[in-house]
């Protein structure tokens, strides 16, 4: 089954902006999958993750951000890494775009980067 683990804000200032929503609403950061460009906040039924803007570059995304304002992506997590390689297919046959084949990220995350039918940012994730 998919379920939507993240959606990820891009911001110029990480720590600022996810120390923001942890003050409004008290969500407690993800420490374990803290790095100098990104950080997580657990908001008790998904997370809410924060990229620094190296992230665009790192998701194949460095051409994509700046021509359509990317702001945000959408997390869809499956249940194996196979499911990211049958999701795939389905996604194009449906009308998206790929942007990154299915790859292991350096933080052994194994994905697949991808536009929706509108050009939305989506990843299709299995934590390995």
């Amino acid at each position: 089954m998919a379920t939507l683990s993240y959606v990820n804000v891009f911001a110029r200032d990480v720590v600022a902006l996810s120390g923001f929503y942890q003050k409004v609403f008290g969500f407690a950061e993800i420490e374990a999958i803290r790095s100098p460009i990104f950080r997580g906040l657990d908001t008790g039924k998904s997370c809410l993750g924060f990229n620094a803007p190296d992230a665009y570059e790192l998701l194949g995304l460095a051409d994509q951000a700046e021509t359509r304002g990317i702001k945000f992506l959408l997390n869809i997590d499956v249940d194996s890494q196979a499911d990211v390689d049958l999701r795939v297919p389905l996604a194009l046959e449906a009308g998206a775009t790929l942007i990154k084949a299915p790859y292991t990220t350096y933080y052994n995350w194994y994905q697949a980067v991808l536009l929706d039918p509108e050009g939305n940012v989506f990843r299709i994730n299995f934590m390995l």
